[in-house]
């Protein structure tokens, strides 16, 4: 634990704690700032950290105003070699020109603020006793002193992910400490209708042609039985979860860090009915499965695993997105978010495309320079919407 104070911003009140592991933080401290945002509370940090602590590097930070928290952070130094790469990663659409030539075969490192396994901005919060733009600006700064700080292992790039764009205007003050601003992929989000108070007014909200193909889906699927998993069940089915998981992880290329079923039973086990992890059956056998995470105002899509050998026949993902919708129905949320890929699917579930941004900085000057080209080469993926409701 770094226990000293270090002043960071032009006023001298401003400083920030560092820690290495959950259990070190002030819970005390660490509550003030975060008001129920559950990617940064300590009970999920803490199941994060106890499944992949052998292969990412933790550092959770506290901001002072002189002795009141005021701000709050956590970070992921990933390292990793370019070859492991591939443009979902990124996640943007580079040329495979651009790939092969400039960044092949190197060991790299990130610094990475923000949640490596979701989509939105949950690696950074700060109370209102400062400024946005203040606390983007100490975000920024904090984040150039650990790379600093670090002797032996700096990384090669810094990455603040990833902004909605409601906070670009205030966020926008880190192109002032030499950030790039990076287009990602869009996150595909619905906004429930205040007149769905079940799954069925939803449906008769659709367009006759998307009503009928949610039936078919329904229909098609009517094989499978959805349980939803306890903690003991998550453990019982193990290796089952594992083997899924990874058949949609190969499909998607993103190997860097990821999840395991004792990550799941781990979060489960922190968040209880707020993780909601379902299990997808077909003839006792386990076929697929789901999660799910229940914030203040949104259910959050995450991860799945899928046996893409009954996918087609019994409809398998499509089954799950509509059972997305009816979770967060139930849940009388405002949003259901379920991140990016697959847009043309989860548009025609109602879906909408919401533009999402990051800021990129390589470690040092010089190098932030010739960044600058190769950011200007990512774009995000095209993408094809449909509009399923009447008008």
């Amino acid at each position: 634990m770094l226990d000293k104070l270090k002043n960071i911003c032009k006023t001298p009140f401003l400083r920030y704690r560092s820690f290495t592991t959950v259990s070190e933080v002030p819970s005390v401290d660490w509550n003030i700032v975060n008001k129920g945002q559950l990617f940064l509370s300590l009970p999920y940090l803490q199941a994060l950290e106890s499944a992949l602590a052998t292969s990412i590097d933790f550092k959770y930070l506290l901001f002072y105003r002189e002795t009141m928290p005021v701000a709050i952070a956590v970070t992921q130094l990933l390292r990793f070699n370019t070859s492991e790469l591939s443009l979902y990663e990124l996640p943007c659409a580079i040329g495979e020109t651009l790939r092969n030539s400039v960044i092949q075969n190197l060991d790299v490192s990130a610094l990475v603020c923000g949640n490596l396994f979701t989509c939105g901005e949950h690696g950074f919060a700060y109370t209102d006793q400062i400024t946005a733009r203040e606390a983007y600006e100490l975000l920024g700064k904090t984040m150039k002193e650990l790379r600093r700080s670090d002797a032996k292992d700096k990384p090669s790039f810094l990455v603040l992910k990833e902004f909605w764009p409601q906070s670009v205007v205030a966020s926008d003050v880190l192109l002032d400490q030499k950030f790039r601003t990076v287009h990602i992929d869009v996150n595909m989000v619905l906004s429930l209708q205040t007149s769905w108070s079940s799954f069925e007014e939803y449906l008769l909200s659709m367009k006759t042609k998307f009503r009928t193909r949610a039936k078919k889906v329904l229909a098609t699927s009517a094989d499978l039985e959805v349980k939803e998993f306890t903690e003991e069940m998550i453990t019982h089915y193990e290796q089952e979860i594992n083997e899924l998981y990874l058949s949609v992880i190969e499909n998607a290329d993103f190997k860097i860090a990821q999840l395991s079923a004792e990550a799941f039973r781990l979060i489960k086990e922190a968040l209880g009915a707020l993780f909601v992890f379902k299990g997808y059956f077909l003839d006792n056998k386990l076929v697929g499965f789901s999660t799910a995470f229940i914030v203040a105002n949104a259910v959050e899509a995450n991860h799945i695993g899928i046996d893409y050998a009954y996918n087609i026949s019994h409809a398998i993902y499509q089954r799950m997105l509509y059972d997305y919708v009816d979770l967060a129905i139930n849940k009388r949320v405002k949003y259901l978010r379920l991140g990016r890929t697959a847009e043309l699917i989860k548009s025609s579930i109602g879906a909408q495309a919401v533009p999402m941004r990051l800021y990129v900085r390589h470690g040092n000057s010089v190098s932030n320079k010739l960044l600058k080209p190769v950011v200007g080469f990512i774009q995000p993926n095209d993408y094809e919407i449909r509009t399923p409701f009447k008008t």
